[in-house]
């Protein structure tokens, strides 16, 4: 009876095994110990990645750092820094230096490429940061701005790259409006009722939601509220339905994408997924089952609604990732509780793949789950190579490694299927294409590889976005018009296509250009996007 009993748990335990193995992606660690738990990170166009803490993560860690650089005085990664520069290529990671506190702070790239970060707590709080990047072997750095500072502080707010080349900074905690960067007039703050209305009793306007729409205006999300914004007269043009299942933001939070723009670029749709009960936070309900919940609308239609769907499990904290194919990888987070310092618990290690042009009640697929807890403070972005660099998790006050879930200091990817074995032979190899791409104006690639069809062959571009609190600031995905494939008489193939007609489809800046046939993604080039 116990042998029998032994055989069948070996069994059940053979066969999980087998099903989580035969399940789409597989996972690689880059580092083991990157010497910081990354809140914010954002992948620049020289392939390194800025990791970024926040600056008050004492007494914990810094007797970590003591006891640690008494054994090894030379460790610079994990004696001296609360940022950090990450070579792809190289898996080295370089100390960078930060002052103020950058705890729940902002950021978006510019379009020379420099990476702009605001607020942040205490002493941070209005602070403006640039980081310039460079190649990993040079030396650039933060800058902290000191002749210029935000007109009210920052804290838990949101970026976002408009078509002009500045940057809107909207909301924060008891901030109720926007500014810009550079400023756009001497009062500096512009008063935005809208987030007055989404507030309640635990704060669930923070890290608002916003993306630019094809239109030149703006979706901001906050709660379970949104509006179409024009920013230029600070008008409301369009309240939209309320996204039904309770608030979906900091600290409820779920997360959000814009869905690809392709065809004429009229068209914007939006996915909400995710979040938890109203409650939740202010109550301490560290097992408040997370929502499974989707809200998707189409943001530029004159009465848009939200057709609702259903993740395969719940999930709070989780990041969504546009891929360079237009799916979208949803990874990291809970399965209950909400946002905040030992808020959380049941990490959700399975990732799920959503593709938005399959018919509703078929668009998700379970992907092969991980094995290391990823929940409040991590992050996830999309590499030049297609894969997704996942890092951070520090659910507590300080740097805590003997926890149940402890500070994770682990960098990963996670591999979509499209990078797998089986779909090598489809990825296309760029080997020219141009450094700088204008609006309106053809350009042409030059690719080897299988023959590539042009039926089923993509050029898409993709932002750098920050990421930070399950929320990737200035994140996009443009598909190019493709017209024409022909063979040289080297072999390799001249893919002819259109950049984007202005910058309201894709503001000014670098992308990330992949090649896309029959699904599976070239490595990325990066391109200067401008007039």
């Amino acid at each position: 009876m116990v042998r029998s009993r032994f055989l069948v748990l070996l069994l059940i335990g053979m066969i999980a095994i087998i099903s989580h193995a035969e399940l789409p992606g597989t996972w690689e660690l880059l580092v083991e110990n990157a010497g910081i738990a990354s809140m914010h990170t954002a992948v620049t166009r020289f392939n390194t990645v800025i990791l970024l803490d926040r600056t008050n993560v004492q007494p914990t860690l810094e007797k970590l750092r003591k006891h640690h650089c008494q054994i090894n005085p030379q460790d610079v990664v994990l004696c001296h820094h609360y940022s950090a520069l990450f070579d792809l290529s190289t898996k080295k990671i370089r100390p960078l230096t930060i002052l103020t506190d950058t705890l729940c702070s902002a950021g978006q790239f510019l379009p020379d490429g420099t990476l702009l970060q605001t607020g942040g707590d205490n002493v941070g709080i209005k602070k403006i940061r640039k980081f310039n990047p460079c190649e990993a072997t040079e030396s650039c750095d933060w800058e902290e701005l000191n002749d210029i500072e935000l007109a009210q502080g920052r804290w838990y707010a949101t970026n976002q790259i408009l078509p002009d080349g500045t940057v809107i900074i909207i909301g924060g905690r008891m901030t109720n409006s926007v500014e810009y960067f550079p400023p756009r007039q001497a009062g500096g703050a512009i008063n935005f009722p809208f987030l007055v209305e989404a507030g309640d009793a635990q704060f669930d306007n923070l890290y608002p939601y916003v993306h630019l729409l094809p239109n030149g205006h703006l979706f901001v999300f906050a709660n379970n509220k949104s509006v179409l914004y024009d920013y230029t007269n600070n008008v409301v043009l369009k309240k939209y339905p309320e996204l039904e299942g309770g608030p979906r933001n900091y600290p409820s939070a779920g997360s959000s994408v814009m869905l690809p723009l392709i065809g004429d670029y009229s068209t914007a749709t939006i996915v909400i997924c995710g979040g938890t009960q109203f409650g939740a936070f202010n109550d301490k309900i560290t097992n408040a089952p997370a929502h499974s919940s989707c809200g998707r609308i189409v943001a530029t239609e004159e009465e848009p609604v939200w057709e609702m769907e259903e993740m395969p499990l719940g999930r709070i904290m989780g990041d969504m990732v546009m891929l360079p194919t237009g799916d979208v990888l949803i990874i990291n987070g809970a399965q209950a509780g909400s946002q905040g310092f030992e808020m959380a618990t049941k990490p959700c290690l399975t990732p799920v793949l959503y593709r938005p042009g399959e018919p509703l009640g078929s668009r998700f697929t379970t992907l092969n789950p991980g094995s290391v807890p990823r929940m409040y403070h991590s992050t996830a972005n999309l590499l030049p190579d297609g894969r997704v660099l996942l890092a951070g998790s520090n659910p507590h006050y300080y740097y805590n490694f003997t926890s149940e879930f402890p500070t994770e200091l682990k960098l990963e990817a996670f591999l979509p299927e499209y990078l797998s074995v089986e779909n090598e032979v489809l990825r296309l190899i760029i080997i020219d294409s141009p450094d700088t791409i204008h609006y309106g104006h053809g350009l042409h690639i030059m690719v080897t590889g299988e023959i590539p069809k042009l039926e089923m062959l993509e050029v898409n571009i993709a932002s750098a976005p920050y990421a930070t609190h399950s929320f990737s600031q200035g994140q996009r995905l443009v598909k190019l018009a493709v017209s024409s494939v022909e063979a040289d008489q080297s072999g390799a193939f001249e893919v002819k296509c259109m950049a984007p007609p202005d910058r309201k489809v894709a503001p000014p800046g670098y992308y990330m250009m992949f090649a896309v046939h029959k699904g599976a993604p070239s490595v990325a080039t990066w391109v200067l996007l401008m007039d």
